[in-house]
């Protein structure tokens, strides 16, 4: 365990939240582990490879946790975050994203000091980039192919023929190894309901194996990688067909995991506390100290509780928010002012933890509502 951690463990020990100074972000280590245990034995039910994703705590604390105490095999979605897991002593990390031509030194830096350095592309103007930089001592460039299934974000589209295309140039090219075929599946987060998350997770399975066929067909073999927490949280039988999967969020999940269906409200993990600092009776409403800086502005309102969900509180709403400040008001009715005193505590349950999480330097950890201590998340690209 990172030094960081156990160093503050004796100054905190057993402190409750209440002593914290606000916004503070809490992390109730208890719900991560559960989380982190369930997706471990989904996978090894399933016979799949688990992959966890970093990007949404970025923390060697909580990468531990996903990994079993490993410290192999995980994504990242920065540099930053790259650099971080290997000066840490992890391995085996996948940088999911497809390759910045700006980047390519440090990646060859990354896949020079590690036994396993992974890259992502979808273009061939990045293979060329790779081609001008051969790594040192035969050590070959590791290349996953990004594949668009449906999510419309980055990769190449699984129904052009520019894909085959592309994985046959990355196997032809000296000093490149085609590793897997990566895709996100994203647009789950557009499900409502276990029954079409689990149908979003059937029809990127069943279009990551069609192309992984095209590939065989034309002579070529490596592996495959689908991924979402929606997807891996209700995952289908036939993703223990393929190699990997890559979910990130369910170690901590949050209030949109909860209305897509992935998890519930109770095994959120992490949480915002934040005080009253202002009574305004000709608004109607309560002012708090937790403004988008500590929240971030992801889910713009969306729920009926406004910016989140204020636990124990099902009839306020986060209107909006400043940089500092929050605006909390009734969902109807007017506001008794004698229950909400200055100074007294409110809990946010963030839309979206990756967001949220973001805006912090340091999450409080705990359990059972006793301070633990601290992880300090990496920052940066």
């Amino acid at each position: 365990m990172d030094g960081r951690y156990t160093n503050c463990v004796a100054s905190m020990k057993e402190k409750p939240l209440s002593s914290l100074c606000t916004p503070a972000l809490v992390v109730d280590v208890d719900k991560v582990k559960r989380n982190a245990l369930r997706m471990i034995e989904r996978c090894q039910n399933l016979g799949v490879q688990l992959r966890p994703h970093m990007k949404t705590h970025k923390t060697l604390e909580c990468a531990d946790i996903m990994t079993g105490g490993s410290r192999r095999c995980i994504v990242v979605s920065t540099l930053a975050e790259a650099c971080f897991y290997a000066d840490h002593g992890f391995d085996d990390i996948l940088y999911a994203y497809s390759l910045p031509l700006d980047k390519v030194e440090r990646c060859a830096d990354l896949s020079e000091r590690l036994d396993l350095f992974q890259i992502l592309l979808d273009h061939p103007h990045a293979l060329d980039e790779l081609k001008k930089r051969p790594l040192r001592d035969g050590r070959l460039w590791h290349v996953w192919l990004k594949l668009d299934c449906g999510n419309g974000r980055a990769g190449v589209l699984h129904s052009q023929p520019e894909a085959i295309s592309l994985a046959q140039a990355i196997v032809g090219t000296k000093g490149v190894e085609l590793t897997g075929v990566y895709a996100h599946c994203g647009n789950s987060y557009n499900c409502r309901g276990v029954e079409q998350i689990q149908a979003v997770a059937q029809e990127t399975t069943d279009l990551t194996l069609q192309f992984m066929e095209k590939l065989k067909a034309s002579g070529i073999t490596c592996k495959s990688s689908i991924g979402s927490t929606p997807s891996c949280s209700h995952p289908v039988k036939d993703m223990g067909k393929l190699s990997e999967v890559h979910p990130g969020n369910y170690g901590f999940y949050d209030v949109q995991q909860s209305v897509i269906g992935s998890c519930t409200l109770e095994e959120v993990a992490v949480k915002v506390l934040t005080r009253v600092i202002g009574h305004c009776p000709h608004r109607n409403q309560l002012l708090i100290d937790c403004g988008w800086c500590g929240l971030s502005l992801d889910g713009a309102g969306k729920l009926p509780t406004g910016y989140a969900v204020i636990e124990g509180h099902p009839d306020l709403k986060l209107l909006s928010m400043t940089q500092e400040h929050g605006h909390v008001e009734p969902i109807s009715g007017p506001l008794d002012y004698s229950k909400f005193p200055l100074g007294s505590l409110l809990t946010l349950i963030p839309y979206h933890s990756c967001a949220t999480a973001v805006m912090h330097p340091v999450y409080h950890v705990h359990s059972e509502g006793r301070l633990l201590g601290k992880w300090i998340p990496t920052r940066g690209w």
